[in-house]
């Protein structure tokens, strides 16, 4: 039986990995100085399961490697809420008590993690366990970073994309953790965008196609005789990439955040990047041929998230319901809670309001 389960894990982590996948990231400051990191994760294959985790201070677990769970065993210094896919050991997204968030973000064709071996499976951690693993372990960047030298990063199936990280702590500073031919590549992340292939520093030479762009209206101007003036507000974006790969989802995430103005509160700066997010939705129908589509879920971007590291605070909103729902980590008893895996949606069904005139 044990290790029929294992079968299905290694089988669902490879699985996410096979089909198009996208994750776009941003990151808001407030006036009031706090930093909020939100992001999308999209699967169009089928529904993901998502859970939210609360995981308390003390809670161990252990690593999954090729074959078996059997890896590197750890153990909850810090305690932390995050929000998994498929299953609950594969946290994509989480913030910890200490004030350090993490996420996962699929990095297809550009990563290499090291070869498993067998020798060093107490040192060694699936890729899609590694942000509760740092989540339990670290409170700053810099911690991430000594931390990323001591283990091994590993995949669980060699049919599974790699993926790559964005880690973030109450200093605001941001970094990006990817590994390139076995090595770990840390980038300091001071833009606060991240999407997926190519790595972090081509997307960022990628932006100076777009120099030309800006926020506003292009003003009228003569071609010779002829008088050309725009047909609306924002021609001043006119260019700027609308498909949903990567790169255009990394230059559109990167535009819409630096012109965005800025709010004075947390809150209002998280509400406000969930509105930005909305450009990133993705319909299912655009990521397969006609006659393909997948018939049980309404969209690929399964759920947004939104994550107040000053004021310890992640939310979220599904495919399934657009409201959106808070965890407050300050009210959370870390050290008595119970470990919990409790799925985004109990009723997978977006919520109508009939107003009644009378």
């Amino acid at each position: 039986m044990k290790q029929k389960i294992i079968s299905l894990l290694v089988a669902a982590a490879a699985a996410m990995t096979q089909t198009a996948l996208a994750c776009t990231g941003i990151t808001l400051i407030a006036k009031d100085s706090a930093h909020i990191l939100a992001r999308t994760i999209e699967w169009g294959g089928s529904d993901l399961n998502s859970q939210y985790v609360v995981v308390p201070r003390g809670y161990t677990q252990q690593s999954y490697i090729p074959g078996g769970q059997d890896g590197m065993p750890f153990t909850a210094q810090y305690g932390y809420v995050g929000f998994a896919v498929e299953q609950k050991e594969f946290i994509a997204e989480g913030l910890n008590e200490a004030g350090l968030s993490a996420g996962l973000f699929y990095f297809p064709n550009y990563g290499k993690y090291e070869t498993y071996k067998p020798a060093e499976k107490n040192r060694s951690i699936a890729d899609l366990q590694l942000v509760p693993w740092i989540l339990g372990q670290c409170a700053t960047v810099d911690d991430v970073k000594k931390a990323i030298g001591n283990i091994h990063v590993i995949a669980i199936d060699p049919r599974a994309s790699t993926v790559h990280w964005r880690f973030s702590d109450t200093s605001g500073r941001q970094i990006v953790l990817e590994i390139i031919d076995e090595k770990p590549v840390f980038y300091e992340n001071t833009l606060g965008v991240l999407t997926n292939s190519p790595d972090f520093k081509w997307q960022l030479t990628n932006l100076n196609n777009y120099v030309n762009l800006y926020s506003g209206t292009a003003p009228a101007k003569e071609l010779g005789t002829t008088r050309l003036q725009s047909f609306g507000a924002g021609s001043g974006f006119l260019g700027i990439p609308g498909d949903v790969t990567p790169p255009s989802r990394f230059v559109r995430a990167a535009f819409f955040q630096a012109t965005a103005p800025r709010q004075d509160t947390a809150e209002e700066t998280v509400l406000q990047c969930f509105q930005i997010l909305n450009n990133f939705d993705i319909p299912t129908g655009i990521e397969f041929a006609a006659g393909q589509v997948p018939s049980d879920i309404p969209s690929a971007t399964q759920w947004t998230s939104a994550t107040d590291i000053k004021n310890r605070k992640i939310y979220y909103r599904t495919m399934h319901n657009s409201a959106i729902r808070c965890f407050d980590l300050t009210n959370i008893d870390f050290g008595r809670t119970r470990y919990q895996a409790v799925p985004l949606d109990t009723v997978k069904q977006q919520p109508i309001t009939t107003i009644k005139i009378k």
